[in-house]
């Protein structure tokens, strides 16, 4: 998560002094911001050896793993709200990755990049695979394993028995909830178990 707005937009659906899980949780920069202004607690977790070392240095625990292998060093309901921010388009098992969320948190955030939002739309019109400032990079050299829309989330949350309790779409720091697959260039979504 690289957009100060961004962040804040976010570290507002996680409650004051909540216990946080963050997947993927970059240098953490957003567990910081939790702890610092929410009185959060938590943990990250980061398989970037240089990430790991950014979040020591920021005094925020980190733990190093591999989130492919899954979260089974955790219990049931161990956190209070699992944040999986511009991680689940790098993931090869989604799904499992989300019913995990959903199994050690009471709540899940996610965000990701909106392969739908409509500048994409038009360069693929155009014939041309998107760059834009969410989605950085050519198709050759992306970290990306798959791209999603909002509106895709909305049945893979269906599917796999969760409950969306807000979403809305993020672009150039605002939120929106009129028509977010269109005009937002990030969707967010607030989920839990059904």
């Amino acid at each position: 998560m690289s957009d100060r707005k961004d962040m804040e937009l976010i570290a507002e659906l996680v409650p004051p002094g909540s216990r946080v899980l963050d997947l993927g949780c970059g240098n953490g920069e957003l567990l910081a911001h939790l702890r610092d202004h929410r009185q959060c607690s938590g943990y990250g977790i980061e398989i970037d050896d240089s990430n790991v070392l950014a979040c020591t240095q920021r005094g925020v625990d980190v733990i190093q793993l591999n989130l492919e292998d899954g979260l089974a060093i955790f219990d049931d309901q161990s956190f209070d709200v699992v944040l999986q921010l511009d991680t689940l388009q790098h993931l090869r098992h989604t799904e499992r990755m989300l019913r995990e969320t959903a199994r050690v948190g009471r709540v899940g955030i996610v965000s990701f990049p909106n392969f739908a939002h409509w500048p994409n739309r038009l360069q693929i019109a155009a014939g041309r695979m998107p760059v834009t400032r969410v989605l950085p990079y050519q198709w050759y050299d992306t970290p990306n394993i798959r791209v999603g829309t909002f509106a895709d989330f909305e049945v893979l949350a269906r599917k796999n028995g969760l409950n969306v309790r807000e979403s809305f779409g993020i672009q150039d720091g605002r939120t929106v909830r009129r028509f977010p697959n269109l005009r937002a260039s990030v969707a967010v979504f607030k989920f839990d178990r059904g």
